[in-house]
């Protein structure tokens, strides 16, 4: 397969696919749960990533130039390869709701209120239809800009929010108890494990195989960098009780936001800043659609695929983002399915290749070099 992004690129992408919807939507989820100690879900979840990403690593260093359904096809057989193939189509379809519904709450709920549903719908499908043609090098490239605009907005709404922090609303620590900190961060393990599927999707398109598995884990940890610092503000500005009352907490956040007494209701730059990144998780999550219908279909292109994968996706994102009760919904199920998938389907592949090792070592000398 012929390399089309750097290692650099492959952590940007990583930092870009956790932080929209992990800073957007998933911490009033948590704090609804534990209150307070949503930072703390948080943390766990992002050592939880780094694990994740790093076992999807080990199931694919044998067999560096291959990706996931690759090596379903070269370990069991093509039926084996069209169910891998579509359970992560069903994986990037949920994923591609979450994220459409962070997109959308963000601009049409706080800006936009009589904006169509179907205009942010277009615009993100037609955004993500434009890069994905052009390939992973326009979105690794797309990555480097939303890392750059996720350290602006970081950067902005610490400099905004840092004064009216009270440590009183981050007391008592702990208070939930350690195994229900734990549960809760199945839904910051969602994020995480969107990051993970792509990058089982995209490895093999990724410079110096040897080091992809460090690049990963970098990628995972510098996103949960990003992100740590949102629900730490959320509940000592916010207090956890505002927080859990928001949809999109991060958006009340920003409005509260201020530098001095003389620039206020700075909000608009910041949701400029978070849009790119927001934008490369669709794209992203409709690029990886495609590749796996791709493969399911016999084909050896994906592009063929990007029009017919992106409608399906922007007729279920419509149908999920019109209703705040139905996205609300979907949220609180999302875990059930995607934490299996992301978990169960790297272990079914690691087992696959153990059972068939002479057939997958044949198939990957056979294949050209990563």
């Amino acid at each position: 397969m012929k390399i089309r992004i750097t290692n650099g690129m492959f952590v940007a992408i990583l930092v870009n696919m956790v932080y929209a919807k992990a800073i957007g939507v998933t911490q009033g989820m948590v704090a609804r749960e534990i209150g307070q100690d949503m930072w703390i879900a948080t943390a766990l979840a992002t050592l939880q990533g780094i694990g994740m990403i790093y076992f999807s690593y080990i199931v694919l260093k044998k067999t560096p130039q291959m990706d996931f359904v690759e090596l379903a096809n070269a370990a069991l057989g093509r039926w084996f390869g069209l169910l891998v193939s579509v359970m992560l189509i069903v994986f990037f379809f949920g994923a591609f709701g979450t994220v459409l519904l962070t997109f959308v709450y963000h601009l049409r709920d706080y800006f936009l209120p009589e904006m169509p549903l179907f205009v942010f719908v277009l615009a993100a499908l037609g955004i993500g239809w434009y890069a994905a043609y052009h390939g992973l090098e326009v979105m690794g490239r797309m990555a480097f800009a939303g890392v750059f605009f996720i350290l602006l907005l970081n950067a902005l709404i610490m400099i905004g929010s840092y004064p009216d922090i009270d440590m009183d609303n981050l007391r008592p620590v702990m208070e939930s108890g350690l195994p229900s900190i734990l549960w809760a961060s199945r839904h910051s393990d969602t994020d995480w494990a969107m990051a993970t599927m792509v990058a089982g999707m995209i490895q093999p398109m990724v410079k110096n195989p040897e080091v992809r598995g460090r690049s990963g884990m970098v990628g995972i940890a510098l996103g949960g960098i990003m992100v740590g610092m949102w629900p730490i503000l959320e509940a000592g500005v916010l207090s956890a009780e505002v927080t859990q009352e928001y949809f999109v907490s991060c958006m009340k956040l920003a409005r509260n936001a201020h530098i001095g007494h003389f620039v206020q209701r700075y909000e608009m730059i910041m949701i400029a800043c978070f849009s790119v990144s927001s934008i490369l998780q669709i794209t992203m999550c409709l690029f990886a659609a495609s590749i796996a219908a791709s493969k399911a279909a016999g084909l050896k292109d994906y592009r063929p695929m990007l029009i017919p994968v992106g409608l399906a996706l922007g007729g279920f994102g419509y149908w999920a983002v019109h209703d705040h009760m139905l996205a609300l919904e979907l949220m609180e199920l999302w875990p059930y399915l995607a934490l299996p998938i992301a978990v169960g389907l790297p272990a079914m592949l690691l087992a696959a290749r153990l059972l068939a090792k002479k057939r997958v070592r044949k198939a990957a000398e056979a294949a050209p070099p990563s």
